[in-house]
């Protein structure tokens, strides 16, 4: 076994001079000169020292979980999967899958087109990705990426740990709830006795190792060695700006008039912002006086869909990018190219309260981890390494060292944890304080859950999932949500609701307040007097009825990419209605009696919510 794989390693490493007739293992085929292209910048990356250690530690781990511990930027992301692959296909896997997870949907995408591009294969065949309303694989798939939140959902589904063989958990650091809470189930999974032998390979940065080496009980490590560039010293501020948008638009502008070499990264804390900046810089670049193509302003977060790839695209047109972003690229999307880091030093996150079962945005500073991996993108990466770069933060350095927190805060002290439960009760874990959590939530939001849950109806009096919970847990929905599309079969506003559903999960539909009197009225002939709800709906119906236009969209301020998302995810809420069979209803939005009806089904579901004067809308 440990020739084979090592000669499989050799061959993915030949150049074109050492071996004219290699065949990729994967699918039987000569490399093409494109493989041999992008072999060489994949050899100049930090992590390509560890290869062999990886590979050793991953064939003789005791206990099967190998942790890999490297800053951002060092390739982790893209060359850990691909000597997975040849791991499993050395070893002859019965399952034949390795299966990498990522805390964001965006960043599962983005990885399986580049390292299809590396492995020189067939994106949706060998190598694949699983993301919410897309599914690119297919049957000789060994290879998937896919949001840690759908293989979450997959496990609870199943017996024992799911269709793969060697699973990858990618940017643990992030603290996402799907990735702890797989990392808690598959401990108690004690893989040495499980069958076929399963390896779990675990990624994290520098700062988290500790914290990961104690829970898995001292696995072995890899350190891959940091990079050959040097982190340019951060500038600090004087004092926090007033005006963050401004301040980080005035600091690209004066690095395009010194025409500085390289890309610019722009951190803010908030969508909205990267818009108010994206439009800024867009209006103001083009009046530049630099030589050459004026630079391209491009954003980077979840609202703006798959268009986030145009942020690798272009490479050699020569036009400096400006890309603009805030958490989301903390530690995914390592670009190359940038040398020029602006930092807010803040992020916008949603807080659950289980006291008042509201969930709150909350701007408040980042961690000291996340602002060193935000200094860490001025140094570059491998194949681009230019001479000079630089790291403005718009904050003081007292600011980060007194307010900042020293690791990101994990997301399970911070959602609600309704559909978490309702998932570990569909696996059967009947008490879920007795899971192990990396960090453990606070036992009243776990009893605020429980009792959120037997109020829906989703728990026996034993305590387990009631026939209408296992509904309710198929649902890629909140419980509550989910209870209330439910309701709308009882009330006949099924078709009404799955719209809402839709656009209450997808992203924001709107990007930004009005900018000029004729967008706002635009906008306005959009709401509906029943509220904002109704107005969903009439907004999305409104998108469909204009062929889902992005032009449309534009002019009014409408998120194009939210409302394909939306369509999307109503699609498939509608084909799972009609697999479990349950009744549908033709549109009626609109009329009195449909107003009445949504409503009653939304109060089915959100009752503990729910409060006004007048005739009780509660159906008797």
């Amino acid at each position: 076994m440990a020739s084979q794989l090592l000669r499989l390693a050799e061959e993915s490493g030949l150049s074109p001079g050492e071996s004219e007739l290699a065949v990729n293992p994967f699918d039987g085929l000569p490399f093409s000169s494109h493989y041999y292209e992008l072999l060489e910048q994949r050899r100049a990356l930090p992590i390509w020292a560890a290869r062999f250690i990886f590979l050793e530690q991953l064939e003789s781990s005791p206990s099967g979980v190998v942790l890999v511990s490297g800053e951002p930027g060092s390739g982790k992301s893209t060359q850990i999967p691909q000597w997975c692959a040849e791991f499993a296909l050395a070893r002859g896997f019965q399952k034949g899958r390795v299966t990498v997870t990522q805390p964001y949907p965006l960043a599962a995408l983005s990885l399986a087109l580049r390292v299809a591009d590396e492995m020189d294969l067939t994106l949706g065949h060998e190598v694949g990705y699983s993301i919410p309303q897309e599914d690119c694989t297919g049957p000789h798939t060994l290879l998937r990426f896919c949001w840690d939140r759908l293989l979450l959902q997959e496990v609870a589904s199943t017996r024992g740990t799911g269709a793969w063989d060697v699973l990858v958990l990618d940017e643990a650091q992030e603290r996402s709830v799907a990735s702890d809470l797989l990392q808690g189930l598959l401990r108690d999974a004690r893989l040495g006795n499980l069958p076929d032998d399963p390896r779990v390979v675990v990624v994290t940065d520098p700062a988290f190792e500790p914290k990961l080496q104690a829970f898995w009980g001292d696995p072995p490590i890899v350190h891959v060695p940091r990079g050959p560039g040097r982190c340019p010293t951060p500038i600090y501020r004087d004092t926090v700006p007033t005006d963050r948008v401004k301040a980080a638009c005035q600091a690209v502008l004066e690095l395009c008039r010194k025409e500085a070499p390289g890309d610019v990264l722009v951190y803010l804390p908030s969508e909205e912002e990267i818009s108010l900046c994206c439009e800024f810089l867009s209006r103001e670049v083009g009046t530049l006086a630099v030589p050459g193509l004026p630079p391209r302003v491009l954003p980077l977060h979840p609202g703006h869909g798959q268009a986030v790839q145009a942020v690798y695209e272009d490479t050699d047109s020569g036009a400096r990018k400006v890309v603009v972003t805030h958490w989301l690229a903390d530690f995914s999307f390592s670009l190359p190219s940038i040398r020029h880091v602006i930092d807010s030093g803040l992020e916008l996150r949603s807080v659950y309260n289980p006291q008042i079962r509201a969930e709150s945005q909350m701007l408040r500073p980042i961690s000291k981890c996340q602002a060193e991996a935000r200094q860490v993108r001025a140094r570059g990466a491998p194949p681009v390494f230019l001479p000079s770069g630089s790291c403005l933060c718009l904050y003081p350095k007292s600011f980060q060292e007194l307010e900042a927190p020293p690791l990101p805060q994990p997301r399970v002290c911070e959602e609600n944890l309704s559909p978490l439960l309702l998932l570990l009760k569909r696996r059967q874990i009947a008490e879920p304080g007795d899971c192990h959590f990396l960090d453990r939530p606070a036992p009243e939001a776990l009893m605020q859950a429980l009792e959120d849950l037997d109020y829906l109806a989703a728990l026996d009096d034993e305590g387990d999932l009631s026939d209408l919970g296992v509904i309710l847990s198929e649902f890629p929905l909140p419980p509550e949500l989910a209870k209330a599309l439910l309701a709308s079969c009882e009330f006949d506003c099924v078709d009404e609701m799955l719209t809402l559903a839709a656009m209450l999960t997808a992203a924001p539909g709107f990007t930004r307040p009005p900018l000029c009197a004729e967008e706002a009225a635009l906008r306005r002939a959009l709401e509906h007097a029943d509220g904002d709800h109704s107005s969903l709906i009439q907004v999305y119906e409104a998108f469909i009825q204009n062929g889902a236009d992005k032009a449309w969209c534009q002019t009014r301020g409408l998120n194009w990419a939210a409302l394909c998302q939306a369509q999307k995810l109503r699609g498939e809420l509608l084909e799972l209605m009609q697999r479990i069979e349950l009744p549908l209803s033709q549109p009626a939005f609109g009329s009195e009696k449909n107003r009445r009806d949504l409503q009653k089904a939304l109060v089915s579901g959100y009752f503990l919510k729910a409060s006004g004067v007048g005739p009780s809308i509660l159906p008797e």
